[in-house]
This record gives structure tokens, C-alpha cells and sequence, in this order.
């Protein structure tokens, strides 16, 4: 097995910059590929949760609540089940 030289730090920042954009190609992908495979995707969209079909046609499923708006940084706990 042949070892890879370390990256430069600039090469390991080129890198990390491209992360948004491989994430966003993989969604897209993966989205593409339960249409092909299953023939529908149930997604949220304009703030309602749809079932999209690869022919095209969306069912509206159910209404989603507003957002809730949080500021970076904040931690969110989840309340322990009683």
C-alpha cells in the first residue's frame, strides 16, 4: 500500500472548501436514485412535507410547523422521556 504525503495545510483548506459542494452533489444524487429505485421521495417543501413521484406529480402529506428561529452557537437539549 502506498503512502499518500501529508497534505499542505492551503491543499487541506482547498479541500474543506468543497465539502458545501460534494454534500449538495450527494443529495441530489441520492434523491435521483430513490426516484429511479422507488419511484417517490418524501420530502419538505414550501414549508409542507410532499410526496414527490418520479412522474412528477407531489401529494402534500401534511403541513409543517413555522420555523424555529435559533441563534448560531446555541445548544439544544432534548427533554428526558417521563
Amino acid at each position: 500500500m502506498k503512502h499518500r504525503a501529508p497534505l499542505s495545510e492551503a491543499a487541506m483548506q482547498d479541500a474543506e472548501a468543497r465539502f458545501p459542494e460534494l454534500a449538495a452533489q450527494a443529495g441530489r444524487a441520492a434523491h435521483q436514485r430513490a426516484l429511479q429505485r422507488l419511484g417517490k421521495v418524501v420530502k419538505a417543501q414550501d414549508g409542507q412535507l410532499v410526496e414527490a413521484h418520479a412522474d412528477g406529480t407531489v401529494q402534500v402529506l401534511h403541513a409543517l410547523p413555522a420555523a424555529t428561529v435559533v441563534q448560531r452557537g446555541t445548544v439544544l437539549r432534548r427533554r428526558s422521556a417521563r
